[in-house]
């Protein structure tokens, strides 16, 4: 099954009707079965906020979680808990509600672009993923040291054989930062987040990079290319996840109804449609 969904759900205004009283999950989870949640990443949200999500969305609505910065590195260590297992052991309980309904389909270690392909990383990976026990997670790396010509089909082999879900990434090409598009996948699921081709603003390090890092419209061609990706997959995997990132000039909702069109796709147990006033 296609799943298609966008990273976040309150930056896309082309999704809410005007005048209505439903909160904008509400509203999104009328167009998508799945969506990101990426305010998880920034800090660890209160179990009563997820509680409160299962409440909003349909019984066969579906959340990616995205990790706390602070699991993946981001930070550096500079946290406010007493140590990483605390840190972890946190996480998981504030997601408790969401994995309770069964709307919690993974959850997505997106590390940063520092984070390469060492022994002490590896063990890194190795005890998360002994810290996450039980829980589906997803692997998704910005380093390209990771997928060399030497070392692919090791990390390949090491994500398979260790149980993570492969996040494949469609993003600018440039020597750090980025990972090639590996098309590969196996077993129940695989991820696929597109965060648009805008070399230059995935460079852009200003105080403004959020409003041009992700800021790529995909056109049919290339959305065609990502249908025959998808028939590719569809063989081998279960579940394929497909996330539009490239939301910093509100593209994402609209490939990605792009999207659901050109598979004839028709998701049934949607949230109905609000409608405005008039």
């Amino acid at each position: 099954m296609n799943w298609i969904g966008l990273t976040g759900w309150g930056d896309h205004p082309s999704l809410y009707e005007s005048g209505t009283k439903s909160s904008k999950l509400e509203s999104y989870c009328s167009h998508f079965p799945i969506v990101e949640s990426d305010s998880s990443f920034y800090a660890i949200q209160p179990e009563k906020n997820y509680r409160n999500w299962v409440n909003e969305t349909p019984d066969n609505f579906r959340f990616i979680v995205k990790a706390y910065q602070g699991m993946t590195g981001h930070l550096r260590g500079k946290t406010s808990f007493k140590n990483i297992g605390e840190m972890f052991d946190t996480f998981c309980s504030s997601i408790d509600p969401l994995l309770q309904s069964g709307k919690c389909t993974m959850v997505l270690f997106q590390y940063p672009p520092w984070f390469d392909c060492t022994a002490e990383n590896i063990e890194k990976l190795r005890y998360t993923k002994k810290k996450m026990s039980g829980i589906p997670v997803a692997l998704e790396f910005r380093n390209p040291s990771w997928f060399l010509p030497e070392t692919k089909m090791k990390t390949l082999s090491f994500i398979e054989r260790e149980g993570w879900t492969h996040t494949i990434c469609d993003e600018p090409q440039t020597d750090t930062g980025s990972i090639p598009l590996v098309l590969s996948g196996w077993g129940d699921s695989v991820l696929i987040r597109l965060h648009g081709r805008n070399t230059a603003g995935w460079l852009n390090h200003g105080p403004n990079w959020r409003k041009v890092r992700c800021l790529y419209r995909y056109d049919s061609k290339e959305l065609n290319e990502w249908k025959q990706r998808l028939m590719i997959l569809n063989q081998k995997v279960k579940n394929v996840y497909m996330l539009f990132n490239n939301n910093s000039g509100g593209d994402a909702a609209d490939n990605a109804k792009q999207m659901i069109d050109m598979l004839d796709l028709s998701y049934s147990g949607l949230a109905p449609k609000q409608l405005g006033l008039f």
